[in-house]
């Protein structure tokens, strides 16, 4: 297994109308388009006649066409029409390599190689919460990086002081991290938050649980203990375009019915824009799984993020 087997978000859903988009992913470039019935089509960005990028052509009754000799291809990958040879049908070896798109969380996701599913949200699911996305955010350093920063709660005091923690709350309780089909879970992890969501009135303790299910995804459930009924889930989505270089998008599902997206979307905005100098002045910005960094008892989940990595096959990303 590795990073290619894996399902990786590419592109919000309503982004994608009638005209083509380029979209790179894992150093390579693809081409989304939709076919005649509206579904989400993708395949290398390159036709296969003399490698032209099919995202600078255009869209035609569902197909897209080459702009460079108006090659046209359907959404199974077949070449449908060639306009210098009207009688000529082409063979399968004119044919693209179609990939798989699934839409699922307000995105569209890439699956490369292999069968595995998209990561669990389970927010997605539950009725009562309201369902956002925040992003994209282009961020020059790797996707484990991120991911790793997420999972992080030490540096709420500092980086997001006044915010999600406060300089004289900086001791972390024992958390507990536990290994589950997918990857795994932290518990038992707690916070002092000076704001811990949007419409937080007063400073409080909130419980998080984190999980961790795909190399580069995370999900993490925040129950305020001063604001009954309240909850966050917030799901931490990361497109790993280059080794050094990542896509982030937040899918937000939340109680707060209230604030208007606009709100909701800026208090998601100020927390990342707090996290992405830091995390870009990171040395190195691949992530170093086999040595090079100190650590302490307070980087369990890291650790353990870490080795779960390794475990996948993954080498995008990290050193």
């Amino acid at each position: 297994m590795n990073e290619a087997n894996f399902a990786h978000p590419v592109l919000d859903a309503q982004a994608l109308g009638e005209v083509p988009l380029a979209v790179r992913l894992l150093a390579e470039d693809y081409v989304l388009w939709r076919d005649a019935s509206g579904m989400p089509c993708a395949a290398r960005d390159r036709c296969p006649h003399r490698g032209t990028k099919l995202s600078l052509g255009r869209v035609c009754e569902g197909q897209i066409e080459c702009p460079y000799h108006g090659w046209r291809f359907d959404g199974a990958g077949r070449c449908t029409q060639i306009p210098a040879l009207p009688s000529f049908t082409p063979s399968d070896s004119h044919a693209l390599s179609p990939l798989r798109v699934l839409q699922a969380h307000g995105l569209l996701w890439l699956q490369l190689d292999g069968g595995v599913n998209l990561p669990r949200f389970d927010g997605e699911a539950d009725a009562k919460l309201r369902k956002l996305n925040v992003g994209p955010y282009d961020v020059a350093t790797s996707a484990p990086r991120i991911v790793e920063n997420f999972l992080d709660l030490a540096h709420f005091g500092f980086v997001h002081e006044g915010w999600l923690g406060d300089r004289g709350h900086t001791s972390l309780d024992d958390y507990r991290v536990q290994s589950t089909a997918t990857g795994f879970v932290a518990s038992g992890c707690r916070a002092w938050q000076p704001q811990s969501n949007r419409l937080s009135t007063e400073g409080s303790w909130v419980d998080y649980r984190y999980e961790v299910m795909a190399p580069y995804t995370a999900v993490l459930t925040k129950l305020p203990q001063l604001q009954d009924g309240y909850r966050d889930e917030i799901a931490l989505f990361v497109c790993p375009v280059e080794p050094e270089k990542s896509r982030v998008w937040f899918r937000m599902a939340v109680t707060d019915h209230d604030s208007s997206d606009e709100e909701l979307s800026a208090f998601q905005h100020t927390i990342f824009t707090q996290d992405q100098p830091v995390l870009e002045s990171q040395v190195p910005r691949r992530l170093p799984v086999s040595g090079g960094e100190v650590h302490c008892a307070a980087d369990r989940s890291s650790a353990a993020y870490r080795r779960f990595l390794l475990e996948c096959g993954i080498s995008f990303g990290i050193c």
